[in-house]
């Protein structure tokens, strides 16, 4: 999940949150790994008859996830002209993006078109006179306002066999436990915490059809219990989304919060504490 403030725009520190995560747990490899086994047949069957493709990425933050779908896409598909447009209000996370695709070749090829706002703006400035074949909310809904109605209008601009699909951490696992159990990690500055179930509810209210996948995944959390370790002061960050996870808290809070983390959100193997960050992927049609 990515670190969490009121605005959905990501700068400075909690840029750097999001970026230390990153560098810290296995997520977007475990994303990737799953989007390479499922996304090629997905592809062929959203490209049938069709000239070129649309791709739509939206909170694509910087970019690693969306590098590897296009350039899996373009792999699939070697002579259809591809674009993407981009959806991304941090400034410097889409720095990171533009800077991965000049680094990749093969993206030289792609035309980007890059929207510096959030969700709700672009839906706003489109207004559904854009429509793609696929398009990507990986770990974003958090930050939409109305999901029922953010997904409806995703949905609308699909072309013909499009395809729309939903990253968000799944029910019942360690995020849902520890953010649903902890009154404390909830104020006014975190966005509403939402999972696969609230995914799947507004589907079901939409009458859309969709397939939902897991993909299982863990980090170390070792260094979490080690007040003096810098990296897992730093993950205690992300988290919690607090700044400052020894400071922000009564060592009665902080000792409660670490508790459930470790007896409730993780398991022990090998002498290592591993949170589960198991995700659930929603696959939605046209």
């Amino acid at each position: 999940m990515e670190a969490r403030t009121k605005s959905t725009i990501f700068e400075g520190s909690a840029a750097r949150v999001f970026q230390f995560y990153l560098q810290n747990s296995d997520e977007h490899t475990a994303v990737v790994r799953f989007l390479e086994d499922h996304l090629p047949a997905e592809f062929k069957r959203m490209a049938a008859d069709k000239n070129e493709l649309a791709v739509l990425g939206v909170g694509s933050g910087g970019g690693e996830v969306d590098v590897q779908i296009l350039s899996l896409l373009q792999s699939t598909f070697s002579t259809l002209p591809i674009t993407a447009d981009i959806v991304e209000g941090s400034v410097e996370l889409l720095a990171n993006f533009k800077a991965l695709v000049r680094k990749t070749e093969s993206l030289q090829k792609i035309p980007f078109t890059w929207h510096v706002m959030s969700s709700e703006d672009y839906i706003k400035q489109i207004n559904g006179l854009k429509t793609y074949d696929f398009i990507h909310l990986i770990q974003m809904i958090y930050y939409v306002d109305d999901l029922t109605e953010s997904i409806k209008f995703y949905h609308s601009i699909l072309k013909k066999n499009g395809s729309l699909v939903i990253i968000i951490e799944k029910t019942g696992r360690s995020w849902d436990t520890l953010w649903r159990t902890s009154e404390e990690l909830e104020d006014n500055e975190t966005p509403r915490y939402r999972s696969s179930e609230d995914v799947l509810a507004s589907l079901k209210t939409l009458g859309l059809k969709y397939e939902e996948y897991s993909i299982p995944n863990t980090f170390d959390i070792t260094e979490c219990f080690d007040p003096n370790s810098t990296i897992g002061q730093g993950l205690l960050c992300y988290l919690t989304s607090t700044p400052d996870f020894y400071k922000s808290f009564t060592p009665q809070i902080r000792s409660d919060i670490l508790k459930l983390i470790r007896s409730k959100c993780s398991t022990e193997k090998d002498g290592k504490i591993l949170f589960d960050n198991c995700l659930s992927c929603v696959f939605v049609h046209a």
